[in-house]
Parts: C-alpha cells; sequence; structure tokens
C-alpha cells in the first residue's frame, strides 16, 4: 500500500516515514505543497498525510484541487491548528480526516488504517486472502494452510499490490509507480526478480498459486 506524506517540518517528515515504512507502508515524502500537488495527481496512492501550513501551497489549497480534478484518494489533514473551524474546512474541502499535532503513533496508524479501509482494499487491517493464500501484514508472510514462509519489504509490497487487485493484470510501469515511485529509475529487471522470488516461495508453502506473466504488459495472480 502506497503512501504520501506532505508535511514541512522535515524532521517530522522523516520520521513519519520511517514509522509507516516499518509498518510496511511504500511512502513518498515532500515538504512542500507544489511538489506534494503534483505527486498526489498521480493518482497512484492509496492514501495522502497532508499538513495545512506548507510552503508554496497549503493543504487546503492542495485538497481542493484533488477534489476538482476528480482524484478520491483518502487524505488525512496533519497539522498543529486545533480550532474546531479549521477542522471543518478542512473536512468540508475534502479530507477524509484530521489529526492534531502532536499525536501519539498508535493513533496516527489507527487512523491510517481506516482512511485506507474507506478505499475498500483491505477487510482485514492485518491480513488479504487469495484463494486461501493469506498475506500477513503483522508477521510480514505468506501462509497457506499452515505453512508460513517470511517475505522481505518489497516482496510484501509487490504480492499486497497483486492480491489487493485480483483477477487484473498489474502493469510493470503501475508496479514501479506504487513500490519505487513514480520518479525512480527503477528498471523492469528488478522487478523480474522479486516476481522470481515470490514464484520459488510460493513453491515453498506448496500454494496453487501462480504469479502469471503477461507478456509486454505485467502480471497477475492466478
Amino acid at each position: 500500500m502506497k503512501l504520501l506524506v506532505v508535511e514541512d517540518e522535515m524532521q517530522l517528515a522523516d520520521a513519519l516515514t520511517e514509522i509507516l515504512k516499518r509498518n510496511m507502508y511504500s511512502v513518498d515524502t515532500v515538504y512542500d505543497g507544489i511538489e506534494g500537488l503534483d505527486n498526489a495527481l498521480t493518482g497512484v496512492y492509496d492514501g495522502i498525510i497532508l499538513d495545512i501550513n506548507l510552503p508554496g501551497m497549503n493543504g487546503i489549497d492542495i485538497l481542493k484541487n484533488l477534489r476538482r480534478e476528480k482524484i478520491n484518494t483518502p487524505v488525512l489533514l496533519l497539522t498543529a491548528r486545533s480550532e474546531i473551524e479549521d477542522k471543518i474546512n478542512g473536512l468540508d474541502c475534502g479530507a477524509d480526516d484530521y489529526l492534531t499535532k502532536p499525536f501519539v503513533t498508535g493513533e496516527l496508524l489507527a487512523r491510517v488504517r481506516a482512511l485506507t479501509r474507506r478505499k475498500g482494499e483491505l477487510v482485514d487491517d492485518n491480513k488479504l486472502d487469495f484463494n486461501g493464500l493469506e498475506l500477513k501484514k503483522n508477521t510480514c508472510s505468506l501462509c497457506w494452510q499452515g505453512n508460513d514462509v517470511k517475505l522481505s519489504l518489497k516482496e510484501y509490497q509487490i504480492m499486497e499490490l497483486l492480491i489487493s487487485n485480483p483477477k487484473q493484470i498489474m502493469p510493470k510501469e503501475r508496479i514501479i509507480e506504487k513500490i519505487w515511485g513514480y520518479e525512480s529509475d527503477v528498471e523492469y529487471n528488478n522487478i523480474e526478480v522479486y516476481i522470481s522470488f515470490l514464484r520459488k516461495k510460493l513453491l515453498v508453502i506448496s500454494a496453487p498459486v501462480q504469479i502469471k506473466t503477461v507478456r509486454g504488459i505485467g502480471y497477475s495472480l492466478v
């Protein structure tokens, strides 16, 4: 699952990014409103954590632009402001939730989980299922009928993307955008390496699931 953090306080932004990555999220981080809007308009994110007070363009204007362009990515506003009028304004402009700084890590993660549930991609916070094949977030593992195998972070993120989009062909370009970022210079052979690792791990747990290559396009689970 891919998140965008838009926060101009670099120490806070970097701390948020580290917390989210430790919890198996793929994260892009930017420090000003203009770049934040540019990233958000790509539509590749499953959720956005957005500060209100930003250089270049404030969070409210970013929200207005996103909703005007019909980008419905869930947004969590993160700000030091605590007045009720600011909360009402943010929610009325299209935010899905609101968290006031300072905050505790547990509440942030709970709100992010709630935010991404609204997009309809997760049924269970700690588990995804594909025909009995389970991808477990809390242990970063794949499970089939009691057999478990550990995954690396990138393996987990690619498998999450495939399971979250059942019966769809996931283009290689989309995988790179989601996992490495749309400005990444990662090449297709990097994906192929991780797909090979995942296929071997599916064999290890004897799962009757395959990652099918659609030549010239991408991959799907069958």
